[in-house]
């Protein structure tokens, strides 16, 4: 079958740089799934994007859907026929509407009755009479954060659409949609380039080169960093590139061209932050640093285009940064003026959240859950002290102009005045630290101050939220509720604290928040759905583990307070795994045991009396003695004794189905034998849900 390649381009407004790839993806995607529900082979789908145009390019695409032998059922024999056998008026509709004589159709059985059928062989259509039909629901389906409508037309898209490129191999596929008819014609950059006419799609890439667009970004990525290299090395200096940045920085321009700038000296004395920050946020700036990695007065950014009036560009880019850092030398200089105690006084006026009260009323529950915290780490005084100081003082800089001005500097800026104003250095760092993780893959605090303030805050933050019935759904998160979760996971991962557990720390949070008056919901129902919550988070840790699926179901049904040792616990089952047979009998025993076990009740009492089956009085033995190992081994946080102890029972478990039965008419003797079970059960529950594993 002839193949040809097929080349599709929107050309709008520009495209919010953040936007571009997920919008390139879902293009690429969504045509290729179409073109396989339509029946029609392609190989695979190259992407292109600029802030101005969005183009996927499908190689080998068929000129003709598949042919398929499709059988049709019509009604049932008995309707098909009338009684003396010719076909009836719903036989003669059924082939007329399959477009086939009468005598076509045969009797064939399904699910035990007998129907008329009509196989016929249906041909496959062009491919682009089918794309001028199919595409404007494709495009249709593109889904964005925030849509535009422009003009009259009711086509609703990320910015107002101003061309369409359809090429199918040599031939336009003539299709209109938000109110632009598809045609062969691009545009180069909007000031260097012209209106370019494409007579096939493999043409695409070096017709807009030659119009001063660069259209793969990888290619204009690569470019912005070979420019930056060159730099360094021209000028022996050093360029910190940061992914985020660089990624915008490409979906910012159509034609890169990197240039260097400079600022005072003077301006050297600002934070180290502060300077990278007013140039990345508001610039989209890179930084320029020495061989020994102290910042320079010079800075690097883009242009969209080429280098003419190089200089002019320069010293233009030079003066707006002049202005930025000049505020920011204000904002560091007024701040500094600025007393601890007067900015936390200040907090009292900031909404933290309507139904939550102020920022001051946040801060004075963290104090709280740091010295409860405390409590269970059993600090000292001197420790303790420090931790209080920090606790009370950790979000002062909210009161600061440059934290107003920079919201991303929150902490950064209140280590660096709280040392400025002479605190205490463990004090000073747990303001910056307690905000870690900033995100995913950021380090968690180093400090134990930082962290059990980072911990208070987050969870403060979370059980609020649960508890006025504000919860993360889908995609949408605004108050960063995973996130903040995650931190808390894994801070105490990083830090082992066995003393300190989650259903410990949302029940503090939760029990001062109701003595607040602020909670709508009971503290149970909240704690009930932070416990799913965290599960959710846990198994995210488990899964980046490389733990198997029905391990973490295993291990997430039962105590997931402690997430060192549910990640312990899952390391174990998946080692145990690996010899089979012995596992495979822990799990046959302690699943059969959890079947009988939920029918018996726990607070019976078992002393060993009128046991009088050997095999019964053993397994009550063993359960006594792997109970003690079990919570020995639990108190150290020993995830392999605590397996190990409850193995120990699996022979007995065995031995005592083959000999002993439970559901005897006898009640006192059933209740008692459902009794031990049910404590088996419970014991073994505290580990794991063995009867969610799956055995191969």
């Amino acid at each position: 079958m002839t193949k040809r390649d097929l080349l599709l381009e929107i050309g709008c407004e520009e495209i919010p740089a953040r936007l571009i790839d997920n919008l390139r993806h879902q293009l690429a995607d969504r045509i290729q799934n179409w073109l396989n529900e339509q029946r029609i082979a392609a190989k695979e789908a190259v992407t292109y994007a600029t802030p101005r145009r969005i183009a996927v390019l499908v190689r080998d695409v068929a000129e003709r859907q598949a042919d398929i032998d499709e059988e049709v059922r019509g009604p049932a024999k008995h309707i098909a026929l009338t009684p003396d056998g010719s076909w009836s008026k719903a036989a003669e509709g059924f082939a007329r509407k399959q477009g086939v004589p009468v005598d076509a159709l045969v009797f064939d059985e399904f699910k035990g009755e007998t129907y008329v059928f009509v196989r016929k062989r249906v041909e496959g259509q062009p491919t682009v009479k089918l794309l001028a039909e199919g595409l404007p629901s494709v495009l249709s389906s593109l889904h964005f954060p925030k849509t535009m409508r422009w003009g009259t037309e009711r086509t609703r898209f990320i910015r107002p659409v101003r061309w369409l490129v359809c090429l199918f191999g040599e031939e336009v596929v003539p299709f209109s949609w938000a109110g632009v008819t598809a045609a062969n014609r691009t545009w180069g950059h909007r000031f260097l380039g012209e209106e370019v006419t494409l007579s096939h799609p493999g043409q695409y890439v070096e017709a807009l080169r030659k119009q001063w667009v660069i259209a793969d970004v990888d290619e204009r990525r690569k470019m912005i960093l070979d420019q930056l290299r060159r730099m360094e090395a021209e000028r022996g200096w050093r360029i910190p590139v940061a992914e985020d940045l660089l990624d915008e920085v490409t979906h910012l321009v159509e034609y890169p061209t990197a240039l260097a700038g400079s600022f005072d000296e003077d301006f050297l004395v600002l934070p180290r932050a502060v300077l990278i920050t007013t140039m990345r946020e508001h610039q989209r700036y890179f930084p320029v640093e020495s061989a020994d990695g102290r910042l320079l007065p010079h800075f690097v950014t883009v242009r969209n285009g080429d280098e003419t009036s190089h200089d002019v560009v320069a010293k233009g880019n030079e003066k707006v940064l002049r202005a930025r850092l000049a505020d920011a030398r204000f904002f560091y200089d007024e701040d500094l003026k600025l007393p601890i105690d007067q900015a936390m006084e200040k907090l009292d006026q900031v909404v933290f959240h309507e139904e939550l009260g102020t920022v001051g009323d946040k801060v004075r529950r963290i104090v709280y859950l740091a010295d409860r915290l405390a409590d269970a780490l059993q600090w000292e005084d001197d420790r303790r002290r420090l931790l209080k100081r920090a606790a009370q003082i950790c979000k002062f800089d909210l009161s600061t102009q440059m934290v107003y001005e920079f919201p991303e500097l929150e902490g950064i800026m209140g280590e660096e005045y709280a040392r400025k104003a002479g605190e205490d250095e463990e004090v000073a760092r747990a303001i910056k630290e307690h905000h870690q993780p900033r995100h995913a893959g950021d380090e968690t605090p180093q400090s134990a101050i930082g962290a059990v303030i980072g911990l208070a805050d987050k969870m403060d933050t979370i059980a609020a939220c649960f508890g006025i019935g504000i919860q993360p759904s889908g995609s949408q998160d605004p108050y960063g509720l995973r996130r903040r979760a995650s931190g808390i996971v894994q801070i105490l991962l990083d830090h082992g604290w066995s003393q300190l557990t989650l259903d410990q720390l949302w029940t503090i949070a939760l029990e001062r928040l109701q003595s607040d008056g602020l909670l709508k919901k009971s503290v149970e129902e909240t704690a009930e759905e932070l416990r799913s919550f965290f599960a959710q988070r846990l198994k995210t840790v488990l899964q980046e583990e490389g733990i198997r699926y029905d391990v973490i179901d295993a291990v997430l049904g039962a105590d997931i307070s402690r997430p060192k040792l549910v990640l312990a616990k899952a390391r174990v089952l998946m080692d145990r795994a690996s010899a089979y047979e012995t596992y495979k009998l822990a799990v046959e025993g302690f699943t059969r045991t959890a079947n009988l076990g939920v029918k018996g009740t726990a607070d019976v009492l078992l002393d060993g009396t009128g046991m009088t089956e050997p095999a019964e009085r053993e397994l009550y033995e063993v359960y006594r003695k792997a109970e003690k190992a079990f919570t020995a081994s639990l108190s150290d946080q020993d995830a392999d004794g605590m397996y190990e102890a409850l193995a120990s029972m699996v022979p007995v478990i065995h031995r005592f189905f083959d000999e002993v039965l439970v559901m005897v008419e006898d009640e006192t003797v059933r209740t008692r034998r459902l009794g031990l079970l049910r404590r088996i059960t419970d014991l073994v529950h505290q580990f794991a849900r063995f009867d969610q594993l799956v055995l191969t």
